[in-house]
């Protein structure tokens, strides 16, 4: 099965499920963080998505963050793992988000400014970001700042 999310969604419609998934925050050498302007909820957040079926979180990650930022990453470390955020999409699909949120270095690719799911990508001090598209990701950054 390719799209685990598609095909829950084609068989629940709207309704509310529990969805994991894994990704985080890509730190460069000055310390900035990677954010994606995502299509859509045309916000900023941390790249990363759902599980698929046979994948690890650190494969999900790795995989997402490739996808939708054409870079290689390592993962450095853990940040959290976050379990209490119910999410409304922009199509009525909802959803309780279980998020496992990795600190990450990129080790290659180059990055690739628009995809499907990405509009814009951009580096930013951790004193200087922009407000993140949902509670989840604002946790997260928190937390990452209080390492």
């Amino acid at each position: 099965m390719k799209n685990y999310v598609e095909y829950i969604r084609s068989r629940v419609g709207n309704d509310k499920i529990i969805l994991t998934f894994a990704g985080g925050c890509v730190i460069n050498e000055n310390g900035e963080v990677l954010l994606q302007k995502r299509t859509d909820f045309d916000a900023w957040g941390f790249p990363g998505g759902a599980i698929e079926f046979g994948e690890t979180p650190e494969m999900t990650a790795i995989r997402e963050i490739k996808e939708e930022t054409g870079l290689n990453v390592e993962i450095i470390e853990l940040i959290g793992v976050y379990t209490e955020f119910d999410m409304t999409y922009p199509n009525g699909d909802k959803a309780q988000s279980i998020c496992i949120a990795y600190k990450l270095k990129a080790v290659g690719g180059e990055i690739v400014s628009e995809n499907k799911e990405t509009k814009e990508l951009r580096w930013f001090s951790l004193n200087d970001m922009p407000r993140l598209f949902c509670n989840q990701h604002e946790k997260i950054l928190n937390d990452l700042k209080n390492q």
